[in-house]
């Protein structure tokens, strides 16, 4: 494939030298500049000449305006090229309005860099459907439910309210009873209700006419459920009032429940708890169904769930925001691609990459991370360009309103506002939720001097209020463990007030010194060193180890263990242990092993899931976060004898015992001794012939005696 890059200061009112930005622009085939792209009289016809001499298949362009986009798309098409084979970057609201020219036009070049980097790495388009009915339950809202029945089957749920006399309501079955739960899905959604009236009512009102005023409703005829019992529930002919309360359940396919309380934070597809425009356009939408992009891949045998029915690591389910990720058991882990709304959350938890995300993917957004700090595609680098930004922060930028922010930023100073922050290299992700602590250590691991997380603070609809102030909480102590101080920051840009933002930001970038790291010089792998278990590249835990690693070969760490970091436990066990198989059999990465003097404990392997400690029957286990750098294989060379391996330490020492028959090793000492103390009494005289007590022979050699029975 051929790629071709096109610079534009758009007319000349970016801040943006022409010529550096196109010296800094590396892996291309060519790299041209316009001061104006789209003119007709030079521009166009220039580009179009580019395309044709250098025979592109793929352009990179600088130009944010959407007309204008259109415009250089629409060339790009009559030269034979596939509509999404142009890719456009911001280099003016971004860059050229909010920079000086030489930090301008240096971001300018690094963004085109990434976005080739990036481009590089990009999924294939994945859709999938789901099939649904017109059926929407509206609880309690007249307005809402008749302004949905003009398309969907609206069945209004009275939920205590009085809707006699209310116009609009024609087309609109109105159910009696208040809603006591509502579970399922988009396309089967159950909505549990509860009445004092059943269906044998026959509307004739005398329980409306001898009731307690107030608390007897006409249409539909229900009873509160405070309303007194007394001689006036005996006037129904039908003997439909039931004070002790009637339940059933209401099947439909949408649910609007204004006010309604629902477990996923961020909202569910299909589950509305208000009835503003905004969810009348969207449940309309989804009448009949839905196809959307499927944006995640997930493979259960590397998850951390858990085995044999002991709940491990929950933190995909603990994650998502979105209700998309179920656990029917303790040891299992169900994700409803319908669900889910692509905010990576559950990715970006997730340690073991069992659930990732298949666009941006982690080792996409690594290339473009890689890119913008100087790490070219042939791991030789790019950094013979003169470089305008001293202190590079890699910024990952929510896709969903701080990118927009951004560019309202950039309009504003374009018309005269002073406005202008720090030079951040930006890294687009679908919400802030999708960086974790692999993105972060990542980044600083290529030579950023920090990392920015910007995303839409507590008006987020994913993660709610403050979604990030553990992670860098976390993370800043990592780092500070590390050696390398406090170095991220997480920042909410609000399009009309830009003071905070430029405030804030630049305070972070002046507390920052220069990164001890190399600019430049890592492009990541994306794997453990040492590690034979099957898990994709670039999964989290992996990933992070890989980056630490790399840092920790420029500085000196301040601690032995590096707090913060989540994805790493270190494994204690007690004396209560009689080194039963169970921890070894649970560990989803083979991170304990039984051997014949002990436990054995694979530092590098663990990811924290918990599942040894759930499990173990004797409690012996006690799990903690952090990475102990001194139980890393690296670092225990020294003290490790020839022939062992120095990736596993003796976590407690035991022994096994040999069978007094066969001679085989079956069990630890302390299990025998355990197991006959509990039920010797038991079986005492059940073998004869037995030399030894029958707990210190196998269980094929203790099956031998039992039948031989001295004979």
């Amino acid at each position: 494939m051929k790629t071709g890059a096109f610079v534009c200061s758009c007319a000349g009112t970016c801040e943006v030298d022409l010529e550096d930005a196109r010296e800094g622009i590396e892996g291309v085939d060519v790299a041209a500049s316009s001061e104006l792209l789209c003119g007709e009289k030079k521009g166009l016809p220039a580009m179009e000449q580019v395309i044709e001499e250098y025979e592109l298949d793929q352009l990179l362009v600088t130009c944010p305006e959407p007309g204008v986009q259109d415009k250089l798309g629409g060339v790009a098409e009559d030269h034979g090229l596939h509509p999404e084979a142009v890719s456009f970057v911001d280099q003016r609201e971004a860059a050229g309005w909010v920079h000086p020219e030489e930090e301008a036009t240096d971001k300018t070049s690094r963004m085109v860099n990434a976005r080739r980097a990036g481009l590089e790495e990009e999924a294939i388009a994945r859709s999938i459907s789901r099939e649904a009915g017109e059926r929407v339950a509206v609880v309690g809202d007249a307005e809402a439910a008749a302004t949905l029945s003009e398309d969907a089957e609206v069945t209004l749920i009275a939920d205590g309210k009085e809707f006699a006399g209310v116009d609009g309501l024609e087309d609109v079955t109105i159910e009696r009873g208040r809603v006591t739960g509502v579970a399922g899905e988009f396309g089967d959604f159950s909505v549990g209700l509860e009445a004092r009236v059943s269906d044998e009512c026959i509307s004739c009102m005398k329980c409306v006419h001898e009731g307690p005023d107030g608390l007897v409703t006409r249409r539909p005829v229900d009873i509160a459920p405070d309303a007194p019992e007394g001689e006036w529930t005996d006037v129904c002919p039908t003997d439909a009032i039931e004070m002790d309360g009637v339940k059933r359940d209401l099947e439909v396919d949408q649910v609007v429940h204004p006010g309604g309380d629902s477990k996923a934070r961020g909202g569910r597809i299909g589950y509305y708890t208000d009835a503003g425009p905004a969810t009348m356009a969207a449940a309309e939408s989804l009448l009949g169904g839905i196809e959307k992009p499927d944006f995640l891949d997930f493979e259960m045998d590397v998850c951390a769930s858990g085995e044999s029915n002991q709940e491990g690591c929950r933190a995909c389910y603990d994650a998502c925001p979105h209700d998309a990720v179920a656990k029917p058991r303790p040891d299992e882990v169900d994700i409803d691609p319908i669900a889910c709304q692509n905010c990576g959350a559950c990715t970006s938890a997730c340690p073991t990459g069992a659930v990732s995300l298949r666009e941006p993917s982690n080792e996409r957004i690594a290339r473009e991370v890689e890119a913008l700090l100087g790490t070219g595609a042939d791991q030789g680098g790019w950094l013979s360009r003169a470089s305008g930004i001293e202190k590079p922060i890699i910024a990952f930028t929510c896709g969903e309103r701080a990118d927009d922010a951004l560019s309202e930023f950039g309009k504003r100073a374009a018309s005269g506002e002073e406005i202008e922050y720090p030079p951040i290299l930006p890294v687009s992700v679908n919400c802030a939720d999708t960086v974790g602590e692999s993105h972060v250590a990542h980044a600083l691991a290529c030579g950023a001097a920090g990392v920015a997380i910007l995303g839409c603070g507590c008006d987020c609809r994913h993660s709610g209020a403050d979604p990030k102030e553990e992670l860098v909480e976390r993370l800043n102590q990592a780092t500070r463990d590390m050696g390398l101080g406090e170095r991220v920051g997480f920042f909410a840009p609000e399009a009309g007030e830009p003071g905070g933002f430029v405030e804030s930001l630049s305070a972070f970038e002046e507390s920052l010194e220069p990164s001890p790291v190399p600019e430049g010089d890592h492009r990541a792998d994306g794997t453990l060193l040492h590690s034979d278990h099957e898990n994709q590249e670039f999964y989290n835990h992996g990933w992070t180890l890989e980056s630490v690693r790399a840092i920790l070969e420029h500085v000196e760490p301040d601690r032995e263990v590096i707090r913060g970091l989540s994805d790493f436990g270190r494994m204690e066990v007690s004396d209560a242990c009689t080194l039963t198989p169970t921890c070894s059999n649970l560990c989803p990465t083979d991170a304990i092993r039984r051997t014949e003097w002990g436990l054995e404990f694979n530092h590098e392997k663990c990811v924290n899931c918990g599942l040894c400690e759930e499990g173990c029957p004797e409690s012996a286990i006690t799990m903690r976060d952090g990475l102990d750098l001194s139980l890393l294989p690296e670092n225990r060379a020294e003290e490790t004898e020839e022939g062992e391996d120095p990736a596993w330490t003796q976590t407690f020492e035991g022994e096994m015992l040999e069978c007094a028959r066969c001679g085989d090793p079956f069990t630890s000492e302390r299990s025998a001794a355990k197991i006959e103390e509990e039920v010797g009494d038991l079986v005492a005289g059940l073998a004869p012939s037995a030399e030894e007590s029958v707990f210190n022979y196998c269980p094929d050699c203790r099956a031998y005696l039992l039948y031989d029975r001295g004979n």
